[in-house]
């Protein structure tokens, strides 16, 4: 009799989804329903919520996301996106190629795939429109973009991750280095062979001149990546320090600028047009009145997120005393080898990816598959990386495709005419993919490098 009540309130609970009710919700709904039926003392449900967030390294969640607000305010993201254009737009497709670079780097400092598709999406979309890239291939260009978010650390899914597998998150950081910059350039070369067929785009002299005076532009956020990889890389900090010291300089970087670029009467949107050579060591900032709007919605965020991530450590709970790892394992087991088994957990990941956000697409699957790969002798740190390189695939695929939302959003552009050109960055990011799963050094090479204990 259980095992119906089960069924019904998961079936009641995927009509919901359907409807759109907040995912939270769904998973709330379902965590009390199933407590009843078992007989699971609800109390639990308030212990374990809180515990579920007092761990340390959690901390550093918020922290990345206010650096990112905090990058974008200061007018920083912008003279970053002016680097890779000085850089690639000499290439056919450079506009795009840079748009994809700016990803990356935006990626490095902020760790979230759909504000880095909203910020440089925001600033490179109208540019690219303006120097003759169809439209709906400049909003894929930056949905796809945003999907090295959550690979280039720092990665506030990788936080999560390692939070739920009791993993190192220096470790995983240092795992999603070297895929994520292969995700960059194999969608640069994707975009490059897709503006050479159609001729998209202008192409710019390749001026030294301009490449440095872009790179001088850039120098602060050049030294946040540089903070945020040194400090983790070399062991100085900690993820939850190394967020703390990143998010407290441009905080410091912003507030102290303002008053000298506002003297300058620097653009606000970042912009280097009509900057002397002094005035462009300088970013625009942001005003003491504006700040509380900047933690505002960073807060916002974080509030979406932690209540999500408690929830599911109950979730996960009732999932081992229902038997779901058990069967998960059995069934999986029976594929036969190691291969046969890696490329089945790859291809629950990508269809769960297709209909789930990367967070709870994390909560639900990564305890469940994470240890049927380590008892085959994948390295823990090769499955997380592979697990969310599949994930973040998810962020450009129907139905649910949460960058591809976010791309229309800001262009205004309908999704399915977003979704017809992202083709070209799906098939670039499946054979990353697959090469990161084939080849596990890819992943483990710089942790071992780092000799860092697991």
């Amino acid at each position: 009799m259980e095992g119906l009540w089960i069924a019904l309130i998961s079936i009641g609970v995927t009509i919901l989804f359907v409807m759109g009710i907040p995912i939270f919700l769904i998973i709330s709904l379902w965590v009390v329903g199933v407590s009843i039926v078992i007989d699971f003392t609800l109390a639990n449900i308030g212990v374990t919520l809180y515990e579920g967030l007092n761990f340390f390294g959690l901390l550093a969640l918020p922290l990345f996301i206010l650096t990112g607000d905090l990058i974008n305010h200061a007018g920083i993201a912008k003279r970053m996106s002016d680097f890779a254009y000085a850089v690639l737009g000499w290439v056919r497709g450079g506009m795009g190629m840079s748009a994809l670079g700016a990803c990356g780097m935006f990626a490095a400092i902020s760790g979230s795939n759909s504000a880095t598709t909203a910020t440089i999406g925001s600033i490179m979309h109208p540019e690219m429109t303006k120097t003759k890239y169809d439209p709906n291939f400049a909003a894929a260009t930056v949905a796809a973009g945003g999907t090295v978010g959550i690979i280039i650390p720092p990665s506030i899914i990788f936080i999560v991750y390692g939070f739920l597998l009791n993993l190192s998150i220096s470790d995983l950081f240092l795992g999603g280095m070297i895929p994520g910059i292969m995700m960059v350039v194999a969608m640069q070369l994707a975009c490059w062979a897709m503006c050479k067929r159609f001729g998209w785009g202008e192409i710019i002299k390749l001026q030294l001149s301009r490449i440095v005076s872009s790179a001088i532009g850039a120098w602060l956020g050049f030294f946040a990546i540089g903070l945020v990889v040194w400090g983790i890389y070399t062991g100085k900090f900690s993820p939850t320090e190394a967020a703390g010291v990143t998010a407290g300089f441009c905080l410091l970087v912003g507030l102290f600028m303002y008053p000298f670029a506002k003297r300058l009467n620097l653009p606000r949107d970042g912009s280097l047009d009509g900057a002397s050579s002094a005035s462009s060591l300088l970013v625009p900032g942001f005003s003491f009145k504006e700040l509380p709007d900047i933690i505002m919605r960073s807060g916002q965020i974080t509030g979406m997120l932690c209540p999500l991530i408690a929830i599911s450590v109950v979730m996960q709970q009732l999932l081992s005393l229902l038997g779901a790892n058990a069967f998960v394992t059995e069934m999986l087991s029976n594929l036969g080898g190691y291969y046969a088994i890696l490329f089945a957990c790859m291809g629950i990941v990508l269809i769960a990816g297709t209909i789930l956000e990367s967070l709870p697409n994390t909560i639900i699957l990564a305890p469940i598959l994470a240890p049927i790969a380590a008892g085959m002798g994948v390295d823990p740190i090769h499955f997380a990386v592979i697990f969310l390189i599949g994930d973040a695939i998810g962020f450009i695929t129907p139905p649910y495709g949460l960058n591809l939302y976010v791309a229309s959003g800001i262009t205004g552009i309908p999704y399915f005419r977003i979704l017809k050109y992202t083709v070209p960055y799906l098939l670039a990011l499946t054979a990353v993919w697959i090469v990161v799963a084939l080849i596990p050094e890819l992943s483990t090479y710089l942790v071992s490098f780092q000799g860092s204990g697991r």
